[in-house]
């Protein structure tokens, strides 16, 4: 940018977005006005931006779970197996320190080259995954340490090997069981938060989503395939759905917005790294305080409330 005042202000409200979202759960109105401010600084007032974010959500460069892991928990320990049928590479779980705190953290990894990609299934877990995952989840409540969740997917995986072994079941299972999970849950959505696929490693006490990150019930081109009949019109499919960071949280569906370094998460891994750790470090300072009851009542009413948008006239 030519102006270096405008660059300057860019860069401290991206600064100031940052320490509202992390440290405050009640500034979501402040939030929203220095957002307006950031995007018209950038040129972007006024303009839809969910096609581009869900571009930038499957950019080829954007870090992935195990970037993260690589910056952020230094001692992760890998867990392997759903010890029932075997292991799936497109879900990582295992022990690690991050921000401090010893914690489970679980990440959706769809691979960088081909080879990778092949070996991860492109990020589409199988029920092996869903419940290795839980396993991890259940390992994770018996010694009281809370769990971290990266979603990274375009979708559970719908061979039919995976419907064979159980997939809807497994998810279902998963679903059940977050809500019942007695430490924290805390959910970041990093790139594609696609379908049951992502939602069954999303009930949290608390849902952060990174700037650039889409989370969807489906994608874009395959809503535009069957309401339009035409899978090209994904741009305006993608409007329609409401998919984007700050549309779900103007919904009340995600707790929080996590801001990526200039120009998307893809162009700086480490900044993005530390951004998404002061996020994480905010959300288990909040929750550190609440008992196992007050935990799993956080998190049912907060999933109940969802899609509530009338209330009751009091008496």
């Amino acid at each position: 940018m030519s102006d270096p005042n405008a660059s300057q202000r860019i860069a401290d409200l991206e600064r100031e977005i940052a320490r509202l979202q992390q440290s405050s759960t009640g500034a979501r109105a402040q939030v929203h006005e220095l957002q307006a401010e950031l995007n018209q600084l950038r040129g972007e007032e006024g303009v839809n931006l969910s096609w581009q974010r869900v571009q930038l959500a499957r950019h080829p460069k954007r870090p992935h779970s195990i970037d993260y892991l690589e910056r952020l928990v230094p001692d992760f320990t890998e867990i392997h197996g759903d010890r029932a049928y075997g292991e799936d590479p497109a879900i990582i779980c295992g022990f690690g320190t991050i921000a401090g705190v010893k914690a489970m953290i679980i990440g959706q990894e769809k691979g960088r080259d081909t080879k990778q990609k092949l070996h991860r299934n492109f990020g589409m877990p199988k029920p092996e995954g869903y419940r290795k995952a839980l396993r991890a989840m259940k390992l994770a409540e018996k010694f009281r340490r809370p769990v971290i969740t990266l979603l990274d997917t375009p979708g559970a995986y719908p061979g039919i090997d995976a419907e064979e072994r159980g997939q809807a079941q497994a998810i279902a299972l998963n679903l059940r069981e977050m809500a019942r999970l007695e430490t924290p849950l805390i959910v970041v959505v990093i790139g594609e938060g696609g379908s049951g696929g992502a939602l069954a490693l999303g009930i949290g006490n608390r849902v952060l989503m990174l700037e650039n990150a889409v989370y969807s019930v489906i994608s874009p081109e395959s809503c535009a395939a069957i309401i339009y009949r035409d899978s090209t019109k994904g741009n305006i499919a993608a409007a329609a759905l409401r998919i984007t960071a700050g549309d779900l949280e103007r919904l009340d569906l995600i707790d929080g917005i996590i801001p990526e370094p200039p120009g998307g998460a893809h162009e700086d891994y480490d900044a993005a790294a530390d951004l998404l750790r002061q996020a994480v470090a905010g959300a288990l300072r909040e929750l550190a305080p609440l008992s196992p009851e007050e935990l799993v009542k956080q998190r049912y009413d907060r999933f109940r409330a969802m899609g509530n948008f009338f209330k009751e006239p009091s008496a």
